[in-house]
This record gives structure tokens, sequence and C-alpha cells, in this order.
């Protein structure tokens, strides 16, 4: 009898989590998103729901209020993250297995965010003309780059974070010098988006751009592009002092969670090591969890320092980059 019991609170128990459901409003898109839920659901038999965006969830979170149905937002940069934490759409999540898998740098001082990946603002340098060099994002400001340098808008959400760390470690004045002399190196004006760039240096109309380090892959991966990666080395700036900098893809629970328990549950699994082992590989990123293998492409780019500097205090400067940007007139 005690057996059967046991079996039937068994049941039960699984009865109730099958009929759990949790609501994702999300950035990233769904060939990222769609392995880790589909798994997650498997596990735990909880139901997720997507709702895939490019632009206005902070909008609509906005206009949804208390009646909204997201509980968790998926983000692809820091920027975004800010945007919904500033606009008090989030709420603070305090959970012992999120803060053990995920480092305090890349979580928010509060808990109203937490990084799920991290990608590397690379250097690609062009084999020939250049070759396999350390180099440093101070360096793009060198005269031995004038007119060499190809880069997407300075107000691309990529830029704009690598400018606000600059501003983190050098403070504005010099973080100012440092971008008039980045414009003052450009082959052309800031145009397209970061494999337009390595497809540039290919041509010969540069030598050395900016780029998030997974386009690298895609590009090896895409039979039209692969001469563009062929035809450059990826680098990681700044090796020999504070590292790469790095931006964050992430996750926050919505102020008004209609399923906090199951969102709270799907989130502990995002940080898990094998949640995160999918999400990483499926867009060439770094998990954050330590420990957690990267993919064999990702891996064969070699180890790396990344900056450590806390992603909150990037987000930090996000206006003052801005402001400055603006000023150098970075796009004209």
């Amino acid at each position: 009898m005690k057996k059967l019991v046991l079996l039937f609170a068994a049941l039960s128990s699984f009865s109730v989590a099958a009929q759990q459901s949790v609501n994702i409003y999300s950035y990233r898109q769904a060939f990222l998103v769609d392995p880790v839920v589909e798994q997650f659901t498997k596990d735990t038999g909880i139901k997720v729901n997507v709702l895939f965006a490019k632009q206005g969830l902070a909008e609509r979170l906005e206009r949804e209020g208390e009646h909204t149905k997201a509980d968790v937002v998926m983000t692809t940069d820091i920027s975004r993250l800010m945007e919904i934490t500033n606009r008090g759409l989030t709420q603070s999540v305090e959970n012992k297995t999120i803060f053990e898998n995920i480092p305090a740098h890349l979580r928010d001082p509060k808990n109203q965010w937490f990084a799920l990946t991290t990608r590397v603002r690379n250097i690609y340098a062009s084999k020939d003309r250049v070759g396999k060099i350390d180099i440093s994002y101070e360096d793009l400001a060198s005269e031995k780059f004038k007119g060499k340098i190809c880069t997407r808008s300075g107000k691309h959400p990529y830029s704009v974070a690598l400018v606000s760390s600059m501003i983190s470690h050098h403070g504005e004045a010099e973080t100012k010098k440092w971008l008039q002399g980045v414009k003052a190196n450009l082959a052309r004006k800031p145009q397209g988006n970061d494999r337009a760039q390595v497809k540039a240096i290919k041509e010969g109309l540069c030598d050395i751009s900016i780029g998030n380090g997974y386009y690298f892959g895609k590009m090896l991966a895409d039979k039209n592009q692969k001469a563009w990666a062929d035809s450059v080395h990826i680098l990681f700036p700044n090796q020999k002092d504070r590292g790469a900098h790095v931006n964050v893809s992430g996750m926050a629970l919505t102020k008004h969670a209609p399923n906090k328990e199951a969102a709270i549950r799907l989130m502990e699994y995002l940080s898990s090591a094998n949640a995160q082992k999918i999400y990483a590989e499926a867009n060439m990123e770094y998990p954050v969890k330590p420990g957690v293998a990267y993919s064999p492409l990702v891996a064969s780019w070699g180890e790396y320092k990344a900056d450590n500097l806390e992603m909150a205090k990037i987000a930090a400067n996000r206006e003052k980059a801005m402001k400055l940007i603006d000023e150098v007139k970075f796009d004209l």
C-alpha cells in the first residue's frame, strides 16, 4: 500500500508539471532557442511558448503591464537587457543554482538579468597583408593602420558596447581621442554588418575589421562566404593586458510573470551545463557556466583571455558612449 501511495504521488506530481507552461519573449532567433526549450520540456514536462521579435518587446511589455503573458525575456546583447531593466519591466531573482552557474560579473548586481552566453568583439586581419599579430583595441587608433580599417556603424549596439568598455578603462576624454583616431584610420564610411567588413578585406578595400567571433563560424559554413573567412585571421585583442571585450546574450524574469515558478525552473535550466552546451554551440558562442566545453569549431580558434569587467559597468556607460560617437561624427 505504501508503494502504491508513493507511485500515485509521483504520477500526480508529473501531471501537475505536464499542465504547467512558461512563456518567453525572445529577441534571439528560433534556431537558437528552440533546441534548448524542447529539451527543457522533454526533461520537465513544462510546455514552453515563444514569441520571437526583432524589436519592440520592451514597448510591448509596457503596454501589456500586469496583464502580460510573458514570463522570461531572452535577449541578444547587454543593451537589450538594460533597456528592459531600466524601464522597470523585470524583477529580481534570488536563486542559488543560477548564482552558482553564472559568474557575478556576468549578471546584474541586483539580479535583474543574467548572461547566458558571451561573444568576443574580435579583430579580423588580412592573412596576406597583415598576418597573425598581437593587437589591442587601442592599436586601432595607431597611424600604422591609417586607411586600413573597416567597421559597421558606430551606433550599432555591438559598437556602442565596445566604446562603453573603453570608457570604463580609459575615461571619456581618452576614449574620445581613441574614437577620433579610429575614424581617421577608416578605409571607408562605416557601413554593412560584421560579415561585410570581412568581405571588404577579401576584396582588398581594407586590411583590418572589427566583428563578433561567431560570424567567422557562419562564414565558414556558407559556401558563398567561406572565401571571405579564409582570407583573414581571427584575432583576440588585448591578450597582453586586460583581455578581449565580450558582450552577452541573456535572460530576465518579467515584472508580472504569470508563471513565476515554472519560469525560474526554466532560468535554472538555461544556466545548466546541458543547456549551456546546446545554446552556445548553436550560435558558436561561449558558455558562461565555468567548465562547459566550447564547441569544436570555437575551440579551434584558440584559448583567449576575456576582459572580466562587470557587464553592468559597461552598460552604465552606454549613454556616454553614444554621446562620444555623435561628437566625433563617427558615421559621417
